[in-house]
């Protein structure tokens, strides 16, 4: 998943990054609103972290013009966090559009349960467990397992991989494009070219066959999950 974090203060800013990019997320980030409003009319994330009190333009006037109409991004989950805890301010946050609102300081599995809800709901899954077949998610643990003769076996999956796998399962049973998997995996700076992805497929592809799941390779757009007796037929 692919984050935009919208913080002034580069020490604050870079304690979450670190915190969200040790929990498997992509963290890109930028320091002013202005900023982070080019940003999004270009580029696709997941969701975004805006913090209010900003140099140019605070958060909520952001949040406002991140739900017009024109901009891409309508519908992208929004969680605000400020030192501002008056009751104006975190009704007129939600009232503009945003999604979720944490008042400093907070602890950072707060702020990463928070995040794992609002991309549930983003992606209209109703359960912090994603399935395909035997194979199983548990967002909220990051715990990644299989079940073979009614047996729950942990599956051994990596950072970027689970990145790969959770979109997988997210979309599944429609394929998830392989420009959306490169996004999932990589910020601003990091370098990871599209034959990366290709390598976390296979090595994914590898880990599931023995479970009758496999991983089609759809030319031109990406890949999907399915069960290996239905990809044989």
């Amino acid at each position: 998943m692919r984050l935009l974090l919208v913080e002034d203060d580069v020490m604050l800013a870079s304690g979450i990054k670190l915190g969200l990019t040790d929990a498997g997320y992509a963290v890109d980030w930028v320091g002013s609103a202005e900023r982070a409003e080019e940003v999004l009319r270009n580029e696709t994330f997941d969701a975004a972290i805006i913090d209010i009190g900003l140099p140019d333009m605070d958060g909520l006037e952001l949040t406002r013009r991140v739900r017009r109409p024109e901009m891409k991004c309508p519908d992208l989950p929004l969680l605000i966090l400020t030192a501002r805890d008056a009751l104006q301010d975190r009704v007129r946050g939600l009232d503009l559009g945003a999604d979720d609102y944490m008042i400093k300081p907070y602890e950072l599995p707060e702020l990463l349960a928070r995040l794992r809800a609002l991309l549930r709901r983003s992606q209209a899954a109703t359960t912090a467990v994603l399935s395909f077949g035997p194979i199983e998610l548990d967002t909220a643990q990051r715990q990644a397992s299989a079940r073979r003769d009614g047996h729950s076996t942990p599956l051994d999956v990596g950072p970027r991989e689970w990145t790969v796998l959770e979109y997988l399962l997210i979309n599944a049973p429609k394929p998830a494009s392989k420009d959306k998997l490169l996004q999932a995996l990589t910020g601003w700076d990091k370098e990871i070219t599209p034959n990366a992805v290709e390598v976390y497929i296979s090595r994914l592809r590898s880990k599931l066959e023995p479970y009758g799941v496999t991983l089609r390779s759809i030319r031109g757009f990406g890949y999907r999950l399915e069960l290996a007796q239905a990809a044989g037929q």
